[in-house]
């Protein structure tokens, strides 16, 4: 093993999805290493919750802004006091101002995580929180490690990507299938389905809209949506207005994603923005489970067409649904991308195998006497 580190994570964000989740992997994996962990986060946090709930060192990081300026010090006298080696933040506000308290502490290594696209609107300030205060830079997909050293001028050299690593043993398509979708399954129809926090930037009007295409074609198929989020009274009036209320589910989050993901026939990624590799479609492929994705983010760096998976031009929903009925019909090709899929997580993109290049990471970029 490497040295042993002290490493703290720092995320603002108060909702659950594949960023805390990646946050919380890999607070528990390396703490599973002999590292010490720790994470800085508001109380009210899902990830606070989460973390408390796994035995994992707690420091609570204030929602206001003015009180998140004035705890800078506050937090900088902790994590000297901690002696910590390593601070990845992830979020904006975390960003600066928890950075910003490493940087006062001495912290050797500071990092900063990228996990989505976004655009920013003044790129030369935003510059200095990819720079100024850390020292590299880590993405979740190559589009997005692309966007910033284009948007912001950063060097190739100071962006590293590392997509995040799953479970290849509890994401297995040997198991049990979910019994919310095995009652769905005695009316002998398909099950088609999305799994994402519900997002308006994560495509279910497009869903919506090739699951009624889909039906007018006259697949037997029920449509399943598996998460929580802002958007559930918007889709639940998509679903109402395409005339589908009898043939869609919302089953809200569920922690058995596995056993979900072993119950559908094939699973919608029709994403169209802000997306980095999504974990998701890790896990599916991982379950040897078809997806259909769109051309969005980092989804063609592991959903690759006619190899893993099968891509559509985003937003287009009759494309979405011919994908979709090609991964039903053609069973020996698609059969044949979902081995090639499994193989590639189980090569590639396994939790152990991220952990291993972040301590190398951690090796390359930190001061020997850190």
């Amino acid at each position: 093993m490497n040295r042993p580190w002290r490493i703290a994570h720092s995320e603002f964000s108060l909702g659950w999805g594949g960023q805390e989740h990646r946050v919380l992997a890999e607070l528990e994996g390396f703490r599973r290493r002999g590292h010490e962990v720790f994470l800085v986060a508001p109380r009210v946090s899902k990830i606070w919750e989460r973390a408390v709930a796994a035995g994992i060192s707690t420091v609570e990081l204030p929602t206001s802004k003015p009180r998140l300026i004035a705890s800078v010090l506050r937090l900088g006298h902790w994590l000297g006091q901690n002696r910590v080696d390593v601070l990845n933040t992830h979020s904006s506000r975390d960003g600066w101002f928890v950075a910003l308290a490493g940087r006062f502490a001495g912290v050797p290594l500071i990092i900063r995580t990228r996990h989505v696209e976004v655009d920013y609107r003044q790129p030369w300030i935003s510059r200095h929180a990819f720079t100024t205060l850390a020292d590299h830079v880590l993405t979740t997909s190559d589009r997005i490690r692309e966007g910033l050293c284009r948007r912001l001028r950063l060097h190739p050299t100071n962006v590293t990507t590392l997509p995040t690593g799953i479970d290849p043993e509890r994401f297995t398509p040997v198991g049990q299938g979910s019994p919310e979708m095995l009652e769905l399954r005695k009316a002998g129809r398909r099950l088609i389905g999305m799994v994402c926090v519900l997002r308006s930037w994560k495509g279910h009007n497009i869903f919506i809209e090739a699951a009624r295409r889909l039906h007018q074609q006259g697949l037997k198929a029920d449509f399943v949506i598996v998460g929580a989020g802002p958007m559930e009274e918007k889709i639940r009036q998509w679903i109402a207005e395409a005339g589908m209320k009898e043939s869609f589910h919302l089953l809200g989050h569920v922690e058995d994603v596995p056993g979900v993901l072993r119950s559908l026939d094939a699973l919608a990624i029709p994403s169209y923005g802000h997306e980095g590799v999504p974990q998701i479609g890790l896990q599916a492929l991982a379950c040897e489970t078809p997806v259909v994705g769109s051309d969005v983010g980092g989804i063609p760096e592991i959903i690759r067409p006619g190899e893993t998976g099968r891509i559509f031009p985003s937003k287009d929903s009759a494309a979405l649904a011919t994908g979709l009925t090609a991964a039903l019909k053609q069973k020996r090709e698609t059969e044949r991308m979902t081995r090639q899929g499994r193989e590639s997580v189980e090569n590639n993109h396994s939790i152990d195998h991220m952990l291993d290049q972040l301590e190398d990471m951690y090796e390359r970029l930190a001061p020997s006497e850190a």
